[in-house]
């Protein structure tokens, strides 16, 4: 895997595109502000990065970093997305994208839900259940730190698996789409897993150095973990 298309600039795609030229990836990353917007970035990644619109960064990548919130969606080319493998980093927040009532209903993981928007793409969600700054913190750590992959389709699970295990995380096998409420928002292996200190994480996240979460134990809180109360869900 050479190529890589990022929709989305904030800190999860920033994290990961850096993640990706270390690694000797090139990366096409697009925003809502377009490719004029991203001059900054682009020179701070050097020359395995240009920056180009949404429709570029879908016919650019061999996977596809979307990294967008919920009500991003309708504004995607969604016939460049066709046939595409995904990876989604997203999660629903509805102090954010409003009240969504599949979701608060449970009658579907946030994963499942943007499958459905978007039918013709292949949906694997991970990098939705760790904290921006834990990511360059945690890549390559000794031990290394795991991060959960979960998906329908066994061959883009396995190819987003190789590209998160490329970046320097192991990927665990988190199961479907359906599956996927188990590294959710509030669920027993969401962001604070990673935290270095829980009591300072929870006066200030953003302090938090984060620690690695072994392969082995995050098995384990996936296991354990509980299906939130989505529609009580505040942010």
């Amino acid at each position: 895997m050479n190529r890589i298309g990022i929709i989305g600039s904030g800190d999860i795609g920033s994290a990961i595109a850096r993640l990706a030229v270390a690694a000797d990836h090139e990366v096409l990353i697009a925003n809502s502000r377009g490719p004029e917007s991203l001059t900054k970035l682009i020179d701070e990644l050097g020359p395995l990065a240009r920056a180009g619109d949404a429709r570029a960064a879908a016919e650019f990548g061999d996977i596809l970093v979307l990294a967008v919130p919920l009500g991003a969606y309708p504004t995607l080319p969604a016939d460049a997305l066709v046939g595409k493998t995904i990876l989604s980093t997203g999660n629903y927040y509805p102090g954010r994208d409003g009240r969504i009532e599949p979701l608060d209903r449970l009658e579907s993981a946030t994963a499942e839900y943007e499958q459905s928007l978007l039918p013709g793409s292949v949906i694997v969600k991970a990098f939705n259940n760790i904290l921006f700054h834990h990511i360059p913190n945690l890549a390559d750590s000794q031990p290394r730190t795991a991060l959960p992959v979960a998906g329908d389709d066994r061959e883009a699970k396995s190819r987003v698996s190789k590209l998160v295990n490329a970046l320097g995380f192991d990927a665990v096998d988190a199961g479907t789409l359906a599956e996927s409420w188990g590294f959710e928002p509030e669920s027993g292996a969401y962001t604070p897993i990673y935290a270095a200190d829980l009591e300072g994480f929870a006066r200030s996240y953003l302090d938090d150095p984060g620690a690695p979460v072994t392969v082995d134990r995050l098995r384990e809180l996936l296991a354990a973990s509980h299906r939130p109360d989505v529609a009580g869900r505040q942010f």
